[in-house]
């Protein structure tokens, strides 16, 4: 039976605990239908949605035609062609993709970037009510950081960040097929963008990720063009749009609970255990690519068959109380927290560090210039983005406070 459930309403997004719990009372695999992708069975613990992403020879990304899950007929070719990334793709195309672009990653010293990644942090908390109060944390700030972060890293100039912030709000509108054709505009600009920038690193060379997975290109790396793009495009969005919503959702839970904020504050160093909870409750990303089943089976008690489609709920994974005790509290001490906020198997986020680190500089900056940081409307007025597979606050006004 297909269970009638929208992720999108306000209802799951203000508290998706209660409706996961519903889902987990179903069973480990139920069937739903899902926007885009229409109907595919979600995994709702934490057991099974490790063992569907461990196991690549089962679930695949493709078909053997090499199709992708997560396209539909009437998509268009540009779309395909910025899905072509290391994230969509099985053995051994995502060995070959994912080593390049680790070896540019090492090559960049993620670890070392996080004295830079602070004084972007205070550089915005410290502008954050320079057009007046109240100022929205998700656009003057979050999305500010995680932007400015991703352009320093590939090497992008920052004249062109405010391009990207426009580019990146239209995604904020994509809730059904019909705001998927909208979005092809936007897409085409990033791509064409994104294919002068790579151009540009091949004749010029130059400093950032983009240059030098170009150096990784000419020593020999196999990559095409057309996976070049959407590598930059992967790196762009993703590497920016998840860190927006992270440090957003955990600036609203310690304004909604000033006692682990004052918790917090006694002590900075206890940010890394804290943000390993916001990653694990506020779960940005809530499902995983669609993943098609390569052959009949039982799977949690239900028959699925061959062609079939599944998709983990990385959120359900999360709120999963065999894998964390009491998982619908926010408790910032929580250890051990066995959370997969990103991902297992060989398409663990390559991201992880990077998100970490902007996570914590992005709360001690904020609440040390701000520190009685207020909300500016009632709780219950705070809307999320209507966007499947996304758990993003669509506007936090804020205040100075007392």
């Amino acid at each position: 039976m297909t269970l009638p459930i929208d992720f999108r309403t306000q209802d799951y997004l203000r508290d998706p605990a209660a409706t996961i719990e519903k889902l987990r009372s179903s069973g480990p695999v139920v069937e739903i239908r899902f926007p885009i992708v229409g109907k595919t069975w979600i995994t709702t613990t934490q057991e099974m949605a490790s063992r569907v992403l461990k196991d690549s020879t089962t679930f695949t990304l493709r078909k053997d035609s090499g199709a992708l899950a997560g396209l539909r007929w009437w998509m268009p070719g540009l779309i395909r062609a910025i899905a072509d990334n290391m994230l969509t793709v099985d053995e051994p195309d995502h060995t070959r993709l994912r080593g390049l672009v680790d070896e540019a990653f090492r090559r960049r010293a993620i670890l070392d970037m996080e004295p830079r990644i602070r004084a972007i942090a205070d550089e915005l908390a410290g502008e954050l009510f320079a057009d007046g109060s109240p100022a929205d944390i998700v656009q003057r700030y979050s999305r500010g950081l995680s932007l400015s972060v991703i352009c320093e890293l590939l090497g992008l100039p920052p004249a062109d960040r405010p391009k990207f912030m426009g580019w990146m709000n239209s995604f904020s509108h994509l809730s059904s097929a019909i705001g998927f054709l909208g979005l092809i505009p936007v897409i085409m600009a990033m791509r064409r963008y994104l294919m002068g920038r790579l151009e540009t690193a091949r004749v010029e060379g130059g400093e950032g990720l983009i240059a030098e997975l170009v150096r990784v290109e000419k020593e020999g790396g196999r990559i095409s063009a057309r996976e070049m793009v959407a590598m930059v495009f992967l790196l762009l969005s993703a590497g920016s749009e998840t860190t927006t919503h992270l440090i957003s959702g955990s600036v609203y839970e310690l304004i909604a609970h000033p006692e682990l904020r004052d918790w917090l504050e006694q002590d900075w160093s206890r940010t890394s255990i804290a943000i390993e909870e916001f990653l694990r409750f506020v779960s940005p990303v809530q499902f995983s690519k669609p993943r098609f089943i390569r052959k009949d089976l039982q799977l949690g008690g239900v028959q699925v068959r061959k062609g079939d489609k599944i998709m983990v709920m990385l959120a359900a994974a999360n709120m999963d109380p065999a894998a964390n005790e009491q998982p619908q509290r926010l408790d910032l001490e929580r250890a051990p927290n066995r959370h997969l906020a990103f991902g297992t198997g060989i398409h663990f986020c390559l991201g992880h560090q990077l998100a970490r680190i902007e996570g914590k500089c992005a709360l001690q900056a904020l609440f040390t210039r701000w520190p009685k940081l207020a909300l500016a409307v009632p709780t219950e007025q705070i809307r999320w983005q209507e966007r499947p597979g996304l758990r993003a606050i669509a506007k936090l006004p804020v205040t100075a406070g007392g």
